[in-house]
């Protein structure tokens, strides 16, 4: 053990890491973003971690999903930004303003999903995106095929369906390997 009291195992982990925080350095603190409502969402309901909404319905049912609490206090912010007057999770068929799609829900129906927050023109949220391949894979195709904004919070990914332009909010690395497959096909 060095100084640091970190074994030599403890420290090459910690290099592994540098990748995946080297990729997200482009949009840190909200830089990078060019429309004004996700900037506002970034530093309103993700960077702000002092102020905690009056309305938590949301947050708790996310907490009894077994989500996070950042990741529900974040939610439940974006839901008051976003001015979501309902929510529903795990339910595709429901006409809720926020659609929340927990660790448990098939990849293989992200599809439809998605579709059908398509013609209800609400908002649907993916938790957990990289939770194994298949859904990494899966998702990749929806945000390029998506005709509105994307936004990626790592934890989870928010696809908007209303007047908002095409935009994805997304880490680096991520949008390079996807422009790199499509250029090879």
């Amino acid at each position: 053990m060095g100084k640091s009291g970190r074994n030599i195992k403890r420290r090459l982990y910690s290099l592994t890491l540098i990748g995946n925080r080297l990729s997200r350095v482009k949009h840190f603190r909200g830089h990078g973003v060019h429309s004004p409502f996700v900037y506002g969402l970034v530093r309103k309901a993700f960077m702000n971690h002092k102020s905690v909404p009056a309305q938590s319905l949301l947050y708790d049912a996310l907490i009894r999903v077994q989500v996070a609490k950042k990741r529900a206090l974040e939610l439940q912010k974006a839901a008051i930004y976003c001015n979501a007057e309902s929510f529903a999770i795990d339910c595709t068929e429901c006409s809720a303003d926020f659609n929340i799609l927990t660790a448990t829900y098939p990849a293989s129906e992200f599809n439809a999903a998605l579709d059908s927050a398509k013609s209800n023109k609400t908002t649907l949220i993916i938790m957990q995106p990289y939770m194994d391949r298949v859904r990494t894979n899966t998702l990749k195709e929806l945000i390029l095929c998506h005709r509105s904004t994307v936004v990626d919070n790592r934890g989870y990914i928010i696809f908007f369906n209303n007047h908002l332009p095409k935009q994805s909010i997304i880490f680096q690395l991520f949008f390079d390997i996807i422009c790199f497959n499509i250029s090879k096909n």
